[in-house]
């Protein structure tokens, strides 16, 4: 009973600190490890900057989310930067507005979008991460 326990203490304190792993397409908190451990790996990402007062990233997230569904967008790394709180990682990525998307195939930018809304733009950018 108490290795059930330490386990599901272990486990709730590594979503807490964003060391879990996410699923395909599912957003989570950016945190540089995490972000140079999906970079060594080779496949695609995509930085989402967005702030919950912006009606831009608003559209922006069920376009994304729908994607996220597709089978060719699987093992897309998916990390959410909040505009108002992380401004050293804008600055790290040079973004200098929410709704800012930018794309990676490993540690190369393959491709970046400021307020776009547009499905098939949206879908283009990713593409480009495959």
């Amino acid at each position: 009973m108490a290795t059930r326990r330490h386990l599901l203490c272990l486990t709730a304190f590594a979503l807490a600190a964003g060391l879990a792993p996410a699923l395909a397409g599912e957003s989570t908190p950016f945190t540089q490890a995490a972000f140079e451990e999906a970079q060594k790996g080779g496949g695609p990402i995509l930085i989402e900057v967005s702030a919950p007062w912006c009606p831009i990233c608003k559209a922006q997230k069920p376009v994304l989310a729908k994607l996220a569904t597709d089978p060719r967008f699987k093992d897309l790394r998916v990390f959410d930067v909040d505009f108002d709180t992380r401004k050293d990682v804008l600055k790290q990525f040079n973004a200098r507005t929410q709704s800012t998307l930018i794309a990676y195939r490993g540690d190369k930018e393959v491709g970046r979008s400021v307020g776009e809304t547009q499905p098939e733009w949206i879908e283009g950018l990713l593409e480009k991460t495959l």
